[in-house]
C-alpha cells in the first residue's frame, strides 16, 4: 500500500500560494520562475514515483521467491513551499530555484515501512544495487541510533526522470524503517513538535521514549530470530545486539 501526502500543483496555484506567504518569507519570483519551479517539483514527483515503483517491484519479487512481502507499506511526500522556504532560511541560503536544486536533497521523500530489520537492509541493498540509480548519501541510524533513540536508515538516491529534454537525475530521500521504528518515531515527533508540555514533563516523556526504544529493539531482535527460523527470505548477517548509542547527527 502506498500513501501519498501531496498532490501536484499548477503554476497558478503556486503563484497564489506564494502570494499568501508573509512578505518577509515571500521569494521574489516572476511568473517564468514560478513556472520553472513547478516544473522542477514535477520532476521531483516523477523521481519519487520511479523509486516507489522500483520498491513495489522488489516487494512483489520477494513474495514470488520467498513467499514474504518485506514492505508493509510506503508513504510518499513532496516538501511544501513553506517547508522548502523554511529549510533554505535555516541553511542561510537564498530562496531561489538553484538553491533548491543544489542544496536540498529531500524535496522528494519516500518512507518504506518494513516488517523486520532484515527486510530493511535487504530491500535497501537490492535497490542500491540497481544500475540506473546512484547512491548519494547513507545515514544509518539503526546501527548508530540517535541519542534520543531514533532508528531509521536514510538513503539519498539519484534516479533518472525521463522528460522530453532527456534524462534528469533527481535526488529522492528514502527512509527505511520497521513498523516498530515507525511507531516510535511518530510518537517522538508528536512529543517534540506538536506538544506544549512543560520542560520537566517533556524531559520525563523523552526518557520514557528512550527506554521504549531499547525495549522495542529487544523485542524486534526476538521476533526477527523467529522469522529467520521459519522464513527462507534473505537475512541480515550482522549481530543484532547493538545498544542504543550516542549518534546525534
Amino acid at each position: 500500500m502506498i500513501l501519498d501526502r501531496n498532490s501536484a500543483m499548477s503554476a497558478s496555484e503556486m503563484k497564489q500560494r506564494l502570494s499568501d506567504l508573509d512578505e518577509k518569507d515571500r521569494p521574489k519570483l516572476d511568473i517564468d520562475e514560478i513556472t520553472e519551479f513547478v516544473n522542477l517539483m514535477q520532476t521531483y514527483e516523477g523521481a519519487m514515483y520511479e523509486i516507489s515503483t522500483k520498491l513495489d517491484v522488489l516487494d512483489t519479487e520477494f513474495q514470488v521467491r520467498f513467499s514474504h512481502n518485506p514492505i508493509h507499506h510506503m508513504e510518499r511526500r513532496l516538501k511544501s513551499v513553506d517547508s522548502l522556504i523554511g529549510k533554505l532560511h535555516r541553511k542561510n541560503l537564498p530562496v531561489t530555484i538553484p538553491s533548491v536544486r543544489d542544496h536540498i536533497f529531500d524535496v522528494a521523500g519516500v518512507r518504506v515501512i518494513c516488517n523486520y530489520r532484515d527486510d530493511v537492509y535487504s530491500v535497501s541493498r537490492y535497490l542500491s544495487d540497481q544500475s540506473d540509480i546512484q547512491v548519494l548519501r547513507v545515514k544509518d541510524y539503526i546501527r548508530n541510533p540517535k541519542m534520543n533513540g531514533y532508528r531509521s536508515l536514510h538513503v539519498i538516491y539519484a534516479v533518472p526522470v525521463f522528460l522530453t529534454s532527456g534524462p534528469h537525475y533527481t535526488p529522492v530521500e528514502v527512509q527505511f524503517r520497521t513498523i516498530a521504528m515507525d511507531y516510535w518515531a511518530s510518537l517522538e515527533h508528536q512529543l517534540r513538535y506538536k506538544s506544549d508540555l512543560p520542560d520537566a514533563r517533556l524531559a520525563e516523556h523523552s526518557q520514557t521514549l528512550l527506554d521504549c526504544a531499547r525495549s522495542l529493539q529487544n523485542i524486534e531482535v526476538q521476533m526477527q530470530s523467529i522469522h529467520r527460523d521459519i522464513s527462507g527470505s534473505p537475512q541480515e548477517q550482522e549481530s543484532d545486539d547493538e545498544a542504543i548509542s550516542g549518534n546525534n547527527d
